[in-house]
């Protein structure tokens, strides 16, 4: 299965309760942290809700 990868590039200050959690689901703490994670349709969509707080890129 292939992998992305995801890394917070905003804050979660001053978002909404949801888009805070989610940035902590995916394992995001701070500005720079980044995860690889498997491309799985529940986690790729974690990662669109919050897309205006990330950067997401596939990895082989």
């Amino acid at each position: 299965m292939s992998k992305i990868k995801v890394t917070q590039v905003k804050s979660g200050v001053g978002r909404k309760q949801n888009q805070r959690e989610t940035l902590r689901s995916l394992g995001l703490k701070r500005i720079g942290d980044s995860v690889v994670i498997e491309a799985r349709p529940e986690l790729v969509g974690m990662a669109k809700s919050v897309s205006h707080l990330v950067a997401v890129e596939e990895v082989d």
